[in-house]
Parts: structure tokens; C-alpha cells; sequence
């Protein structure tokens, strides 16, 4: 049987996301009992549903995500050592449409210092420029906080979340036709929050081998070497 090593692509924690439930040590240790051999830590940004104080000076704001990111990273170091810890962000740019980013890291952040003011068209140049991937998170969610009448703009992404664990199915369902109509590549994430929810261990991509980098991370979403989890089954 082919072994595939699973990675979450979406998930939150306490520290830095308001709507966060557990710590990230917590979020490292249920994935890795999970089964899974990493996760990408993406909590909410600037602009986002933070829980980090936006009075900070920037390069203190940034630091803060990028600490909590290290201390996660620490624990599976430490604990599981085949586990690896991936650092990315979501990024809200209007209207309560977010955006997974990939392969970024402090020194991108700190060069940055008014990304949240870039429209989204600036933000993933700037991303795209610094090697990064970009994935539009749950692009069709409804809920009372985002405007579904913004228009959404692919062509600025390299790939939509066509499965998130806390959407309804037909909105992952909206999200696959959208990635399909425009070329773009998929991805699944859980968008969990909670160490001890549901949503662990069901959704992330598999790929035939480890990914030790985000940039390793990112190279294996481009060569689309990562099949989707979804709802806990990788997709043939």
C-alpha cells in the first residue's frame, strides 16, 4: 500500500486567532495522534478576526504570529519528530473573503510593514514575488459577516479550497466549479479551531512523500503532487 503523508492546510489557534479555541501545542498533539504528518498554522490576520493587538508596531504584530508559529513548531520538534509545523497566514482583504497563504515567512512580514493596506490584486503580487502560493479559503462560505455579492477575482490565486470541513456542500460544491471553470489547482482544509472537535484528521492534502519546508510545501502544490482529504478520505 502507497504511504502518503497528510497535512492540514488550515488550521487556527488560540494565540493568534480571537475566534481560536486551543493552544497550539494542543493543535500539534491531536493532529499527530490524528495520523497526520504536519499542518500549515494560518490563523487570521491583520484585518482578520486576530487576537493579536493591532496598536502593536508592526514588526511586534508580526512577530507575534511568528512566535506562536515557533512555539508550535517547538512542541512537534520536541514530541514528534516526524511531525512538521508549516507557517502561513489568512489574510481577510474585503468584504469577509479570505485568502490561505503559503510560503511566506517573518522577513517577508517585516518588509511589509503596510501589507494590510494592499489591495488583493498588490498582496498576492507581493506573495507571489516572495515565492509564496496563494489558496482562496471557502470562497463560497455564507454567513451573515461576508458580503456574497463582492465579486470574487481569480485570477490573482494559484488555487481554491474546494473542501472545507466547516462548509455546507454545496458550498465546497461552488468552490470545486469554480476551480475547474478557471484552471486553478485545489486544496482542502479543515479550518479547524479546536483541538477536540470534529474536524481533525478530515480534511489537508496527502502527498507520496514528506514535506520538511513550506517551500518544499509550496513546490509540492505546484507540481499538484498532493490529492485532496476530504472529509477524512484521500481522493483516488
Amino acid at each position: 500500500m502507497e504511504k502518503l503523508y497528510k497535512y492540514d492546510t488550515h488550521v487556527h489557534d488560540v494565540v493568534c486567532s480571537l475566534c481560536g479555541k486551543s493552544e497550539p501545542e494542543d493543535m500539534v498533539d491531536a493532529y499527530a495522534k490524528a495520523g497526520f504528518s504536519g499542518f500549515c498554522i494560518t490563523n487570521h490576520f491583520f484585518l482578520g478576526n486576530t487576537a493579536v493587538d493591532r496598536t502593536l508596531p508592526w514588526d511586534q504584530f508580526v512577530t507575534a504570529y511568528w512566535e506562536d508559529y515557533l512555539r508550535a513548531k517547538a512542541h512537534a520538534e520536541k514530541h514528534y519528530p516526524d511531525f512538521t509545523v508549516l507557517f502561513g497566514l489568512e489574510h481577510h482583504y474585503a468584504a469577509g473573503k479570505e485568502v490561505l497563504t503559503y510560503g511566506i515567512d517573518l522577513e517577508f512580514l517585516l518588509k511589509h510593514p503596510n501589507l494590510h493596506e494592499y489591495s488583493i490584486k498588490d498582496y498576492c503580487a507581493a506573495v507571489h514575488e516572495a515565492g509564496g502560493y496563494i489558496s482562496h479559503a471557502h470562497p463560497f462560505r455564507d454567513r451573515a459577516y461576508i458580503d456574497m455579492s463582492y465579486e470574487l477575482d481569480p485570477s490573482n490565486w494559484d488555487a481554491v479550497e474546494v473542501y472545507n470541513h466547516y462548509n455546507h456542500p454545496e458550498e465546497n460544491e461552488l468552490a470545486e466549479a469554480l476551480a475547474a471553470e478557471h484552471g486553478l489547482q485545489r486544496t482542502s482544509g479543515s479550518d479547524e479551531h479546536h483541538a477536540e472537535r470534529g474536524g481533525v484528521g478530515m480534511a489537508g492534502m496527502a502527498f507520496p512523500y514528506p514535506v520538511r519546508s513550506e517551500q518544499e510545501f509550496v513546490a509540492a502544490l505546484r507540481r499538484g503532487d498532493g490529492r485532496c482529504i476530504l472529509n477524512g478520505v484521500v481522493e483516488e
